[in-house]
């Protein structure tokens, strides 16, 4: 049987699914509540608990060896598909003009759960992520801009892509969908609504900061 390092709340459903639990069921068997287990689900990296990773690791080691391999199946099929995510490597721009920032509208994202979002193009290999946030904002929207401030990476919760955030600064240009195929609409919206377009708690929080800052 394969050792859990860390436990995350990723690996935690990953033993319910290896389980065939339902979440009361899996909330149960380790005697927790269930909004634990839902948690989980909604933020897979999450840490529990050293108590709560060292019950993890009891029910895994107890568990039928047909569960165990289930459960090693799952996790190899994860880290399969994150080595995979991590290739690809996505720029994404937050363009401030004043009080507004910037958006598009994709036409093919909305399977995924995402339909608005910040301008954002791949990263080539070798070349600036900066550069590129500053290349795809103009030749999706047709505004140039220029980066202010690195906002960090992470893996998108969503489409579980590697994305670096950058602050930028709108210079010249009017916004006009310039990618018709790929995208419906392109608009300025006030900072604070924001949250109207795209769902709160996909925003990476350094955006919402940055966002939320002092006008100058």
């Amino acid at each position: 049987m394969d050792v859990v390092e860390t436990w995350t709340g990723k690996s935690a459903c990953q033993l319910q699914e290896a389980l065939r639990d339902t979440n009361e069921a899996f909330a149960g068997r380790l005697g927790i509540g269930l909004r634990t287990v839902a948690s989980w689900h909604q933020n897979p990296e999450l840490v529990p608990r050293t108590e709560m990773r060292q019950l993890l690791d009891q029910i895994l080691e107890k568990a039928p060896s047909a569960t165990q391999k289930r459960f090693a199946l799952l996790t190899a099929e994860a880290n399969s598909s994150l080595a995979t995510a991590q290739a690809l490597r996505v720029a994404i721009a937050v363009v401030v003009r004043g009080a507004e920032v910037l958006l598009v509208c994709r036409r093919d994202d909305e399977s995924a759960g995402i339909r608005w979002q910040f301008p954002a193009g791949v990263i080539k290999p070798g070349g600036s992520p900066a550069s590129a946030a500053v290349r795809e904002t103009l030749a999706e929207t047709g505004v140039h801009c220029a980066v202010r401030q690195d906002l960090g990476g992470r893996l998108h919760p969503t489409t579980g892509v590697w994305c670096q955030y950058f602050l930028a600064e709108y210079l010249v240009g009017e916004a006009q969908n310039q990618d018709t195929i790929e995208n419906a609409d392109v608009m300025w919206v006030p900072r604070n609504a924001v949250p109207r377009f795209i769902p709160v708690d996909t925003i990476f929080p350094p955006i919402l900061a940055a966002l939320e800052e002092s006008q100058t």
